[in-house]
């Protein structure tokens, strides 16, 4: 893979973020996908947007887990199950718990500890589908998740796990949660907060009287959302200690499965002093691709056509070297 050299426009890790959320982009080679829901627990699902080969036996699977408040729908999602569909492969695009407008499927919230729901989908695809090698891809909280299942997996993971990768991956929870709090970054806090306060009203109107949204109204950033309402109601003591036992930097030392990191240098609230850690510089199964630029899940780079969204074909090829 080429370095990364960012488009001239777009040389601030803020421009490139936003550019990269609101730019709208085309994806005719990927076809109409197949709705698929997959039981992750006793009464909780999640919805997948799956795009199968003629023979999906045959063929290598790319699944695909967005971040905070994203869904099947981000572009960065479709974007990489267009690749890899154009390449032969399966792609599946998963919304975590609630999103993409499945607040009904589950009576219970998302957070970013919940790497269960993709051991789930992972052993549903072995099992049922016989799939013969799946690769997971995650981008921010995505790609957290998809970290932690590889650490809490260790040496034990199913021989068809091929690869995973994190593209931005917000391994250190409460570092991310802090940095979204600076000054600098009102944007995304302010984005973020109104989000998961609207999703709250919707999923308090599903399941009436599960959800004391009172101590919402005092919620002003990430880190007191997560305190007041995703610690209460996903069995943790506090934002603390939900960081804490979430973040997949705690499981990374286990990594057996080969893994690829993508973060820019500049990320604008996933710092990169968490990269230097040993658990991750001192794993050999690990590869860390750190450009100067990039922003947050951005890397729109100067070139055009395939080589434009660097992060999707960095990914790809990084899969296909694991084939």
């Amino acid at each position: 893979m080429k370095t990364f050299e960012p488009h001239p426009l777009l040389r601030n890790p803020h421009a490139q973020t936003l550019a990269s959320a609101f730019l709208r982009r085309r994806f005719p080679g990927l076809p109409r996908a197949v709705p698929r829901d997959f039981e992750t627990e006793p009464g909780t699902r999640i919805r997948g947007l799956c795009h199968w080969q003629s023979v999906p036996r045959t063929r290598p699977t790319i699944v695909l887990v967005h971040g905070l408040e994203g869904s099947s729908e981000s572009g960065y999602m479709l974007g990489l199950a267009e690749r890899a569909f154009l390449a032969g492969w399966n792609a599946v695009r998963l919304n975590q718990r609630n999103c993409g407008g499945t607040e009904s499927l589950t009576p219970t919230l998302y957070n970013s500890g919940l790497s269960g729901d993709y051991r789930a989908v992972l052993t549903e695809l072995i099992k049922r589908d016989a799939l013969p090698e799946i690769f997971f891809a995650g981008y921010s909280m995505g790609g957290n998740l998809v970290l932690k299942m590889a650490g809490e997996f260790a040496g034990a993971a199913p021989r068809e796990l091929r690869a995973v990768a994190g593209v931005c991956p917000s391994l250190d929870l409460g570092e991310c949660a802090d940095a979204v709090g600076l000054p600098r970054n009102f944007i995304y806090q302010e984005h973020f907060v109104r989000s998961l306060k609207q999703r709250m009203r919707r999923k308090a109107e599903l399941f009436p009287g599960k959800f004391d949204l009172g101590p919402m109204a005092r919620v002003r950033t990430l880190r007191e959302f997560d305190d007041s309402i995703t610690a209460r109601y996903c069995g943790f003591q506090g934002a603390t200690d939900y960081y804490e036992r979430s973040s997949a930097l705690r499981v990374a030392a286990d990594i057996r499965t080969p893994a690829l990191i993508v973060i820019a240098q500049d990320d604008p609230f996933v710092p990169f002093a968490s990269f230097s850690n040993p658990a991750l510089a001192s794993n050999a199964s690990i590869r860390i691709i750190a450009p100067e630029r990039g922003g947050h899940c951005s890397f729109i780079s100067r070139h055009a056509g395939e080589a434009r969204f660097w992060a999707e074909a960095c990914v790809m090829e990084f899969f296909a070297s694991h084939e």
